[in-house]
């Protein structure tokens, strides 16, 4: 799959971007704030129908605009598709796919997948399980859309059982028979929920290992370990709900199920996050990115797009080569990167002896590299 075309009308910095895209590496080389980190993200916003930075979308409408535009033309499964996403303030957000907009996002999802690598993913080991959930949920579902149903499913029930426990506490009432509606609509979903995301770490867990060594050579062992406190059946499952009706009656809230689940990272025999420098956290993260890249192909049998976002931030050069050598290697789709530093990432190409194609970003304005600035970056 690679992404042909991109036109950005006053989304975040950029007033109006028409670009046009390598089927290999797409280096983005600009100052910080030049808007070469927002063009990822319009990539991203086509491809996950949602910002990576800012989930509300209002917020990326360029300042004193009303509205904003992202669109693509993607060559996928050697046909050529248009994706576009318009939002207006105090409007529902319209997401087309070849002209005919979406009556639910939901199902563009996984049809365009991208993977982005940028340096917010430190949340992933710094902030609660929350963050993690959100990740697996999200590669899972990309090539699995029985699981995302059942993801939305069980949402909408926890949110409605979590809103009766507290009218319960509110107009101290209680009412065993309602909350038994929703507990017989959540048992199935999170023994599904579960059973799911057992096999999917199961699976997953060799991959990041094999990918995690190629970028180290070896120096460091990772891990990545499931944690749910949901039983394996539907009955044992209905019996932890039952038992912890008292907790749930005191705090408002559903205390246990698949929305307390987690997946730690280790190094070694350790925390990740207690023991791990910011240099094997980076590592750690970038194979667990580039690790979704071999499942989705695997799962869909699309190459999926590549998003490199700063990623010199806090990793050596050594680590860094070794991730250029393998984004190169063939085996990837198409690559966006972004950098400061405009020899940097073209020295390091030149290397590999990839196509590159560079481009200057500067104050929401991009413009292709002149014809000797890219070959001399591919020579």
């Amino acid at each position: 799959m690679v992404l042909e075309q991109l036109h950005l009308h006053h989304f975040k910095n950029h007033i109006g971007s028409d670009l046009t895209f390598g089927s290999q590496v797409n280096c983005l080389l600009g100052d910080n704030g030049s808007g070469k980190t927002n063009v990822l993200d319009a990539v991203h916003y086509l491809c996950h129908t949602k910002s990576y930075f800012n989930p509300i979308d209002g917020q990326n409408i360029a300042h004193g605009e009303d509205q904003m535009l992202v669109q693509g033309h993607f060559l996928r499964h050697d046909q050529r598709e248009k994706v576009s996403c318009a939002i207006a303030r105090g409007v529902k957000k319209v997401f087309r796919w070849n002209e005919k907009a979406y009556d639910r996002l939901a199902d563009h999802v996984g049809r365009f997948p991208a993977v982005m690598i940028a340096p917010d993913d430190a949340a992933l080991i710094h902030e609660g399980s929350e963050m993690r959930r959100k990740w697996l949920d999200s590669v899972i579902s990309q090539s699995d859309r029985t699981y995302l149903k059942n993801i939305m499913s069980y949402n909408k029930a926890l949110n409605q059982r979590n809103a009766l426990l507290r009218y319960f506490a509110e107009n101290r009432t209680w009412d065993e028979e309602s909350l038994a509606l929703w507990d017989a609509q959540l048992v199935p979903l999170a023994v599904a929920i579960r059973a799911r995301r057992v096999a999917f770490v199961e699976a997953y867990a060799p991959v990041f290992q094999a990918v995690h060594e190629d970028i180290t050579q070896g120096v460091e062992s990772v891990g990545l370990v499931y944690r749910s406190d949901v039983g394996a059946s539907e009955a044992s499952f209905a019996e932890q709900l039952r038992v912890a009706r008292d907790d749930d009656r005191r705090l408002r809230r559903s205390t246990c199920g698949t929305h307390k689940d987690d997946v730690v990272f280790q190094l070694g025999d350790h925390l990740l996050k207690r023991f791990g420098s910011q240099g094997q956290q980076k590592s750690f993260l970038i194979a667990l990115r580039l690790s979704q890249l071999e499942h989705i192909e695997a799962a869909t049998g699309v190459k999926p797009i590549l998003l490199l976002d700063d990623i010199f931030d806090k990793i050596d050069d050594k680590r860094v080569k070794a991730l250029m050598r393998r984004v190169t290697s063939g085996t990837f789709g198409q690559v966006f990167i972004t950098d400061t530093d405009v020899d940097r990432i073209p020295q390091m190409f030149q290397e590999t002896g990839a196509d590159v194609k560079v481009y200057l970003v500067d104050q929401g304005e991009v413009k292709e590299a002149p014809k000797s600035v890219n070959s001399n970056h591919e020579s």
